[in-house]
């Protein structure tokens, strides 16, 4: 199956982005294909380079970059959002780039399923 994941909420301020990282990893491992991850509103937050938590808490970031490198994953950051939160390509983790709505469309379309995690 291919799943196309939308994540609209930050990653310390809401379970979403920890949901959507154990769901795209279970997925992956089952065999299944991520045609895109889609960050959105907060959610572009997930790609922030600059974000360090505390040693004894999860890197969220880090992990959804190491996931994206080693599956080459495509995960899309919206333009709009990001630049509203100041989000810009020099401060993108590894993995991650900058794209418009046209890719969340896109990967709906090319997705048996589009599955979204946050408000």
């Amino acid at each position: 199956m291919k799943f196309a994941i939308l994540v609209n909420e930050g990653p310390f301020n809401h379970q979403a982005s920890d949901s959507a990282y154990q769901f795209c990893k279970a997925a992956l491992d089952m065999g299944h294909e991520v045609v895109r991850v889609f960050f959105y509103y907060d959610g572009v937050h997930n790609a922030n380079r600059l974000s360090e938590p505390q040693s004894d808490d999860r890197n969220v970031v880090r992990r959804w970059s190491e996931l994206g490198v080693r599956h080459g994953l495509d995960l899309s950051v919206c333009v709009a959002a990001g630049l509203r939160r100041g989000i810009k390509d020099d401060v993108l983790a590894p993995g991650f780039r900058i794209t418009g709505l046209g890719q969340l469309i896109e990967a709906g379309i090319e997705a048996d399923r589009l599955v979204t995690f946050g408000d």
